[in-house]
């Protein structure tokens, strides 16, 4: 063969393999894509998740099962997704709780950050202060003032220590320069049904859990704790509004692929997420949840996670939290 036909011979495959490239990369998905939940079914992460998949399984016409993985603060579930094939057939979910992990616990056996591909954040959504009615406080700044004038008398529960809401507590401690007690309860039920009958004084609650008791009068609400008005209490300022500058607490929940996933099929999947996110019946299901879509870039989200590792970093700092004193 002569060096011409060679050099043709080359070109003709390059040309194809490269025409061959888009075509591979429409295919995706093919098959069923797996979605990691590291909590047990019925909780929130598990429902958003649920509804997710069911969107996404439609738009992409492939079975998007969630396999949850419970145990160990969702660990166990984001640890398996970590150590996943990157190729865009398992992706998983993750909330604010994942920010917080790194600054309490010892040894997680991932990194947050690196070990992901960041796809969007899902939702977010305010949690609200609510007290027993029997405590002679009707706003913040009331609480503030009693928090100050009996210091170390005050107790606020939390469904565990290290979680989201106990540090929701640690920030507005810090910022408002008040010494309250903490109470870990195991789960929000029976915190909350603590502070309905007065054993003890306030949370910072998720609104759907304090909602029912709002409405009966059984708990006074005195902010929320969103940098805005919550729209299922769009009358409550927030804690930043009440004169605790820069106090801003939400949980959120994500989606991650495992790191190296391609970033064309980490764009494929934010696409369609976003897009279904934008969905009236989509929007209407996470309202029943007082939860409100946000759909964000991978870059933004990546953005985001890393304020909220820095921010909370400070907080359990502040609160002498350090890693393996909430075990």
């Amino acid at each position: 063969m002569n060096v011409r036909k060679k050099r043709l011979i080359t070109c003709v495959c390059g040309m194809l393999l490269t025409g061959a490239q888009p075509v591979l990369a429409q295919t995706y998905p093919s098959k069923p894509i797996r979605f990691i939940v590291g909590f047990a079914p019925g909780g929130p992460n598990d429902i958003i998740a649920r509804i997710v998949g069911q969107k996404l399984s439609e738009s992409f016409g492939v079975p998007v099962p969630v396999d949850n993985r419970p145990g160990a603060d969702s660990i166990i579930g984001t640890q398996l997704a970590a150590r996943a094939a990157p190729d865009g057939y398992t992706i998983a979910m993750i909330s604010a709780s994942a920010a917080i992990h790194p600054s309490v616990y010892s040894n997680i056996p991932f990194d947050v950050v690196k070990d992901f591909a960041h796809v969007t954040v899902l939702a977010s959504g305010a949690f609200v202060v609510v007290v027993n009615p029997t405590l002679p406080v009707k706003s913040i700044k009331d609480l503030t003032a009693l928090a100050k004038a009996k210091p170390g008398q005050l107790n606020f529960a939390s469904s565990g220590a290290g979680g989201t809401l106990h540090l929701s507590g640690e920030l507005f401690k810090s910022l408002a320069q008040v010494d309250m007690n903490h109470v870990p309860y195991k789960g929000g039920a029976p915190a909350i049904i603590d502070v309905v009958t007065g054993q003890v004084e306030l949370m910072f609650s998720p609104i759907a859990i304090a909602m029912p008791h709002i409405k009966t009068g059984k708990l006074r609400p005195l902010a929320v704790t969103s940098g805005k008005r919550w729209p299922a209490l769009p009358d409550l300022p927030t804690i930043a509004e009440s004169g605790v500058r820069g106090y801003e607490s939400t949980g959120w929940y994500g989606v991650v692929a495992p790191a190296r996933t391609p970033r064309e099929t980490v764009m494929r999947l934010n696409q369609e997420i976003v897009k279904l996110l934008a969905r009236a019946d989509v929007r209407q299901q996470f309202a029943g949840f007082d939860l409100e879509p946000v759909g964000s870039s991978p870059d933004q989200m990546t953005n985001h996670l890393k304020a909220e590792l820095v921010k909370w970093a400070k907080v359990v700092k502040d609160a002498k939290l350090s890693p393996g004193t909430v075990q």
